[in-house]
Parts: structure tokens; sequence; C-alpha cells
């Protein structure tokens, strides 16, 4: 089975700016076919630099991004659900220019930011609005660009934790270019099957993915089912991108959030080349 394989700016980079630029070429040097650039501040993002680097690899990009208190399409607050709004909108603009035709990531809720019961009627309400209007946006500046919301387990949000909820997202927004963004390392936590919940996305809605480990470490060596997982994306004829990510913990705004205590590799880089490897391996074994 064919599998193209990427790796997130995550492994070298908390925030992803004009320093990490070598990342890109070292990213191609490293194997991987596919860079995720994740972009939580996009106002600071390094737009032309990054697309320059690009230019002299032959990478496919994608980009990831998170949400946080003062950008929550949930909050009661408007001009915070116009934040939220701004923020995701100028992340279609940069994805537009450097011509990435997926963003995922937690782009529906504010990261972490949980209200200690399920989410209401009134906050989906309020998320679906939001991006109805970023997707909207999206279709008329950049068409090609697929808008993927990733189910987090129930630490990380209580918005959407399952693929069945976030197909629902999609349907409910109902712009035709919404996806689900699937992650092994949420996946473990919370669905009842990897395979169910690939078919449940199915090929009209699974747009992008991760393979991660389930404890964030190199992937392969954990418990996650990678050919379960395999097998049913070739099941419905996935032709996207398989990413692994994972954090360092000398990060500071997101281990907080990921509880990222321990190394699981020498280095970010080690685990990437590691999994990289067993995952190669495991998708070559997929009839």
């Amino acid at each position: 089975m064919k599998i193209t394989f990427g790796v997130d700016s995550f492994i070298w980079s908390e925030v992803f700016g004009e320093k990490d630029i070598w990342i890109i070429p070292k990213a191609e040097e490293l194997g991987f076919e596919v860079i995720d650039l994740a972009i939580a501040h996009p106002e600071t993002f390094p737009t032309e630099k990054v697309k320059a680097a690009l230019q002299k690899t032959n990478l496919k990009v994608v980009t990831t991004t998170t949400l946080g208190a003062e950008t929550n399409p949930i909050s009661a607050d408007p001009e915070i659900r116009a934040n939220a709004i701004r923020h995701m909108k100028k992340l279609v603009d940069i994805n537009k220019d450097l011509g990435s035709t997926i963003t995922g990531g937690v782009n529906y809720a504010g990261w972490g930011c949980l209200s200690g019961k399920p989410r209401t009627e009134e906050e989906w309400r309020r998320s679906v609005n939001c991006m109805r209007e970023v997707a909207e946006y999206a279709l008329a500046t950049y068409p090609e660009l697929k808008i993927c919301v990733e189910p987090c387990n129930r630490f990380e949000t209580h918005f959407l934790n399952i693929a069945e909820d976030a197909v629902q997202y999609c349907k409910d927004v109902g712009t035709g270019n919404m996806g689900v963004h699937l992650d092994c390392f949420h996946m473990i936590r919370e669905e009842k099957s990897f395979t169910k919940a690939v078919k449940t996305c199915g090929k009209e809605y699974l747009g992008y993915v991760h393979v991660n480990e389930n404890d964030r470490g190199i992937p392969g060596t954990g418990l996650v089912p990678f050919k379960e997982f395999f097998k049913a994306l070739k099941d419905i004829d996935y032709q996207g991108y398989c990413v692994i990510e994972s954090f360092d913990p000398s990060f500071t705004e997101l281990n907080a959030q990921c509880a990222i205590w321990r190394s699981f590799a020498p280095t970010g880089e080690a685990l990437a080349v590691e999994g990289l490897h067993n995952l190669k391996e495991i998708a070559a074994t997929i009839e």
C-alpha cells in the first residue's frame, strides 16, 4: 500500500517562525513527502519566505491550527467569535499563498477551553455559524481548500471527540468544502473501532490523517493498530496524507495542553525518522 507520509513542524518547533525555515528542506532530506506547518499565530507567519523555501523542494504542504480562549468560536462573547473568524480567514489566505489544499486542527472551538459539561446546542450553533462564514469565504477566494476538523480527546475539548460528530459538523456547515482530520492519538481514547471511524468518514469526508502513537511516542511502538487503520484507509480509497506529529518536553505553550512530561526519543527528529521507517514497513504488509 502506497501512503504519502509527512511530518509536522511541531517535531522541531513550537511556534513556527522565520527562524524555522530550515525545517522545510530538512523534512525532505529525511524522506518525508509532506510538511505540516502548525500555524497557531497566522498574523506573524512568514508566508512569503515559507513559500520560497517550499518552491526549492518537492514537498506537499498542509497547515494546521489551534484556536484558543481569545479565538473561541463557541464563546458567548461575539467579539471572541469574530476573532476566531478573522484567524481562520487569515489562515485561508495563507493556504492559498502556499498552495496548500488542506488545513486541519482544532479550528472549531478553543483548544483546552473546557466547559466542565457536555457541549450545548448553543455552542454547536455558534461554532457552525462561525465555520460556515469561514468556509464560504474559502469557497469564494480559494475553492481548492478543504477545511478539516480534528476530533480530540475529552481532556482537550468537550466539543468534538469522535468521527461521527465531526462528520455531522461538516454536514451542518453544509458548504461542501469541509472534511474530517483523524488523529490516532485521539482515536485510541475515544473511538470504539479504528475501522468504524474511518468508514464513518468515508472517502467523502476523510480529508486528513495524523499517524500518532497512543503515547505520542514513536509510531509503531505502542498500542495503535496501524495495520487495521491502514487497511481501513485502503478500503475507502483514501488518497490523502498521513503525517507524524509529536512535541518536545521543552515546549511551553503546547505541553500544558498536551501533557508532555517526558521524552519519547533522543530528539523529535529521531522520533519522526524511526516512526516513518516503522509505518512504511506496516503499510507494505497491506494487500
